[in-house]
């Protein structure tokens, strides 16, 4: 099992903050939250617009091999800060 945070809109379309999946990859757990909660898909049909984590670092590649008890950040870029 790994568990899932999502954070700003993903959590919004969802309903949740977090959950653990059964996962053996990246893919698996957004393929997993698209069957849970269809309206995601949309949100992740635009990579360019999703930043996924896992453990605290950023992974560009959707094959990535999970290990029991990963957490996976999942959310959208982060924009703005001091001028």
């Amino acid at each position: 099992m790994v568990k899932v945070k999502l954070f700003a809109n993903f959590r919004e379309v969802a309903g949740v903050k977090e959950l653990e999946i059964c996962a053996e990859t990246v893919e698996d757990v957004l393929n997993e939250l698209i069957k849970r909660f269809p309206r995601l898909k949309e949100l992740f049909k635009r990579r360019n617009y999703v930043h996924i984590m896992v453990n605290g670092d950023i992974i560009k590649d959707t094959k990535f091999r999970l290990k029991n008890n990963d957490i996976i950040a999942i959310f959208p870029p982060v924009s703005g800060g001091y001028q």
